[in-house]
């Protein structure tokens, strides 16, 4: 290899280092950082290469999954928790890997404060109210008192695996009333969609980190809204074989929708 292409290669990894957070570089402190693509999933990758260990590098908020699906991940205040298929919550093995997840370090650079209540549709029309631009990525954090919660958590797969649009039909339900919890996600525009999901993604778990999932609707009587905005999101894709024969075009916008309701 001649000198310039091993200055080149030398650019590239310092430049990958960085991204990953394997240096405490500040410009990419404030960044989104993806493992793996959302039309990955819908398509079945349920297997990925990074561990939560490797994941907690690089933010301490976000959401997710585990390998062969099993069950929700969400991530508040450095500590990561795995809601199960029978709707409870435990801390994260940092040996556990995951097929997709985002995460960030949350800072809460935007704050609005909730004194009546709200249905998810008001909430989230709030939310677009006090945002920038709806190009950008942003981390949503609500703390507050529910007088409900409705979620679903997916089971653990085996393969060969199905799309994540059957899995969805043998989800878990549940109805949570009248607690206190976070809810915890992204707000994504609509041109990632099957890179994210686009609009909301969000999970929740109670104060006593004991319950949560997916959310899919809920009712909030007071509380905190936090909003950190991105412009820039780091994307890492799995280095497997089912990802690189996976069939991950623009057609996954419908499926997705129908997967994460």
């Amino acid at each position: 290899m001649d000198s310039c292409c091993k200055n080149l290669k030398k650019h590239v990894i310092s430049h990958y280092n960085n991204a990953n957070g394997l240096h405490n570089d500040q410009e990419h402190a404030h960044q989104i950082f993806q493992s793996s693509v959302m039309s990955a999933l819908i398509n079945g990758v349920y297997e990925g290469n990074i561990t939560y260990g490797e994941l907690s590098l690089h933010g301490d908020f976000g959401l997710g999954t585990f390998n062969d699906l099993d069950g929700e991940m969400v991530a508040i205040d450095g500590k990561f928790f795995q809601l199960t298929s029978n709707g409870s919550a435990t801390e994260v093995d940092p040996s556990q890997k995951t097929p997709f997840a985002m995460v960030t370090y949350f800072k809460g650079e935007i704050q609005h404060e909730i004194t009546s209540p709200m249905d998810s549709r008001q909430l989230k029309g709030l939310i677009d109210s006090l945002v920038l631009s709806k190009n950008l990525f942003y981390a949503i954090r609500i703390d507050g008192e529910f007088s409900c919660v409705e979620t679903r958590t997916v089971s653990i797969q085996s393969a060969p695996f199905k799309p994540l649009t059957e899995v969805a039909k043998e989800e878990k339900i549940f109805d949570f009333s009248e607690l206190r919890g976070t809810l915890a996600g992204f707000r994504s525009p609509d041109y990632s969609q099957g890179i994210s999901v686009a609009g909301y993604h969000l999970h929740f778990i109670d104060d006593e980190q004991k319950r949560g999932g997916h959310v899919l609707d809920f009712k909030i009587n007071r509380g905190i809204v936090r909003i950190d905005t991105f412009s820039s999101v780091y994307i890492a894709l799995p280095e497997t074989e089912a990802f690189e024969n996976a069939r991950l075009g623009a057609d996954n916008g419908s499926a997705i929708k129908e997967a994460e309701g």
